[in-house]
């Protein structure tokens, strides 16, 4: 408060008040702070354990990371910590469950359904009688209740329009990428004395990938070569192809008549290189075959007496029974079978031969047990 006497003193009245000082404040104005940057996501998963030494304890592990050169250390640890990696799977796990037990929306389609059961028959391998089965018939009513299945007719009928679509893709694809085509044939008799013929076409696309193509799967009259020529004739017509370099036949005299006329017509149509003089390739495969047989000719005694003790054991279901019990009393190392060869194909009687070799104890025991394999 202001001395009033001594204002007095000076000539001022004692009737006037004085104002009084403006007062100064010590609160000073609020400095300007930067904008701190948002916070690292490792800081979601560390606690501060200590200001002083700078480190953070994990919550998980009680792991504690100094974090005095930045976070990195923390996005370490958090990838090797055992226990934030098990609560991270179930939690996805459980989000997982709870979106498999949302109800899922689906579309039904009948022809994309009726497709996909043409291409599981066909893949598969399974006779088209097997659509009228009730066991089928019951499944189907489960897994899709509006699907309407066909008859085996049906099938067949759609089984031939797929089989029409993917000739025409595969032709287009042809067009598009075959320059020149190698082709190569193999022939074979069924058991129900049928001879059939597969065709099968060899050619480089234009991004220089070796591309291998069956084009024709049929029964053939005969195994000569003018059944050769005419079938495959009949194929290069049906597919649209001109250009083809070679042709690869078994090495039999039959064909060769066979494969120069059908050289001569291509000839004539000016789509052979250097005038059709690798045109003809001998099949190496028969020709090993056929060298292989010749050469074990002095031996073939040998082959017939095993050839014979294996199928000895493999004749009948009791004498198979036998053969492996006769496995469990010699305890082989060796538990497989013995296979039978085929006389034509000299790389199934070698692996005849390996098999038969090790269970040359077995056979032994077999022939003490049974007389009548002695005899």
């Amino acid at each position: 408060m202001t001395n009033v006497s001594h204002l007095s003193m000076h000539g001022t009245s004692e009737n006037t008040v004085s104002t009084p000082p403006p007062t100064v404040s010590n609160e000073m104005p609020p400095p300007h702070t930067k904008k701190r940057k948002n916070r690292s996501e490792a800081w979601n998963h560390f606690i501060i354990s200590s200001e002083e030494e700078q480190k953070a304890s994990c919550k998980y592990c009680d792991t504690k990371i100094k974090y005095n050169n930045g976070t990195s250390s923390m996005h370490a640890h958090l990838s090797r910590c055992l226990v934030y990696k098990r609560q991270r799977t179930s939690s996805s796990m459980t989000s997982v469950e709870e979106h498999i037990d949302s109800p899922l929306i689906f579309k039904f389609d009948q022809e994309v359904i009726r497709r996909a059961m043409v291409k599981m028959f066909i893949n598969m391998e399974i006779p088209f009688r097997k659509v009228e089965h009730e066991y089928f018939h019951e499944f189907m009513s489960l897994a899709s209740p509006r699907f309407q299945i066909c008859s085996r007719t049906t099938l067949a009928r759609d089984v031939l329009k797929l089989w029409n679509t993917e000739k025409m893709i595969l032709k287009n694809f042809l067009s598009l990428n075959c320059q020149r085509v190698c082709l190569t044939t193999d022939m074979w008799t069924s058991y129900q004395k049928l001879s059939y013929m597969c065709v099968t076409a060899h050619f480089i696309d234009n991004n220089w990938n070796l591309q291998k193509k069956i084009l024709i799967l049929c029964q053939v009259t005969s195994h000569t070569g003018d059944a050769i020529c005419e079938t495959i004739e009949i194929c290069l017509n049906n597919w649209g192809l001109n250009c083809v370099l070679s042709l690869t036949v078994d090495n039999a005299s039959s064909n060769y008549v066979g494969v120069e006329r059908l050289k001569r017509r291509i000839l004539s149509k000016n789509s052979l290189v250097m005038s059709g003089n690798h045109f003809h390739m001998r099949c190496c495969a028969h020709i090993l075959n056929l060298i292989v047989k010749e050469g074990l000719k002095d031996i073939d005694d040998s082959f017939y007496r095993v050839r014979h003790a294996v199928w000895y054991a493999r004749s009948s279901p009791a004498r198979l029974a036998k053969f492996k019990a006769c496995i469990d009393e010699e305890s082989m190392d060796y538990k497989g079978l013995v296979s039978l060869d085929v006389e034509t194909l000299w790389n199934l009687t070698y692996l005849m031969l390996i098999s038969a070799s090790k269970h040359e104890r077995t056979f032994e025991e077999l022939g003490f047990q049974n007389k009548r394999y002695v005899n």
